[in-house]
C-alpha cells in the first residue's frame, strides 16, 4: 500500500516538473516584455544643450587719475592694473576677461600707429565684412578714434584706438580666457563692449 502511494506520487512530481518545464520559455518570454515595458517608462529623455543665463550688476564708473597723460571713466566692479609706460590692464575676474590699453606717444609717426591699429583688428578675421567700423570724433577734447565690433568666434570681439594725432595713441583690446564661443559668452561680450565704448567716450587728455 505505503509503496503504492508512493509510486502515484512520484509520477506526480514527475508530470509537474514536466510542465514547468514545458512551459519556462514563454514565462521568461513575458517577463522580458514586461520588465522592457517598465524601463521604457523610466527613460531619460536627453535635453538640447543651453547656455547659463549670465546676469551681472548694473555698471558704476568714476573717472580715473592717472599719472599719465589721459584719463577715462571706469567700471568700479573692475580692477585697474597698471603695467609700464602707462599702459593698463582692466580686469573681470568673474567673467575671465581682461581689456588691454596700450600708450605710445605721437613721434610724427601717428598714420604708422594707425596702421598698426588697423593691422591688430583685422589680423583676427578673413573677410571685412566681419568688422564694423564705428568712428568716434570729440572736437572739443580732440579725442579721435575707432570702434571695432569684430563677429564670429574671434579672440577678442571689441577694439578700438582713440589719439589726439600729434601727441597721444591709445590702443584697447578685450580677450576672454576662454575657448572663443561667441553665443556662450555673448553675455559678458556686451557688458565690457558698454564698458568699452565708456572708456572711449570719456577719454580726456592731459
Amino acid at each position: 500500500m505505503v509503496l503504492h502511494l508512493y509510486l502515484q506520487l512520484k509520477n506526480v512530481i514527475y508530470l509537474f516538473i514536466k510542465m514547468i518545464k514545458s512551459i519556462l520559455p514563454y514565462f521568461v518570454a513575458f517577463t522580458a516584455v514586461f520588465l522592457s515595458l517598465i524601463s521604457c517608462k523610466d527613460d531619460v529623455i536627453p535635453k538640447p544643450k543651453a547656455h547659463l543665463r549670465l546676469d551681472y550688476p548694473t555698471p558704476e564708473y568714476n573717472f580715473t587719475s592717472l599719472n599719465c597723460p589721459f584719463g577715462f571713466e571706469l567700471n568700479t566692479l573692475s580692477n585697474l592694473v597698471e603695467k609700464k609706460d602707462c599702459s593698463f590692464q582692466i580686469e573681470y575676474p568673474k567673467m575671465k576677461a581682461t581689456i588691454y590699453l596700450s600708450y605710445k606717444p605721437v613721434n610724427n609717426d601717428v598714420e604708422q600707429l594707425l596702421k598698426d591699429a588697423q593691422k591688430l583688428t583685422y589680423e583676427h578675421v578673413i573677410k571685412a565684412d566681419d568688422i564694423v567700423e564705428q568712428p568716434f570724433i570729440n572736437p572739443e577734447k580732440k579725442v579721435y578714434g575707432m570702434f571695432y565690433l569684430v563677429g564670429g568666434n574671434a579672440a577678442t570681439n571689441t577694439q578700438f584706438y582713440v589719439t589726439d594725432s600729434v601727441n597721444n595713441f591709445v590702443v584697447g583690446s578685450a580677450y576672454f580666457y576662454a575657448k572663443p564661443n561667441f553665443d556662450s559668452i555673448l553675455p559678458a561680450v556686451n557688458y565690457i563692449k558698454n564698458d568699452m565704448r565708456v572708456i572711449m567716450e570719456s577719454f580726456e587728455w592731459k
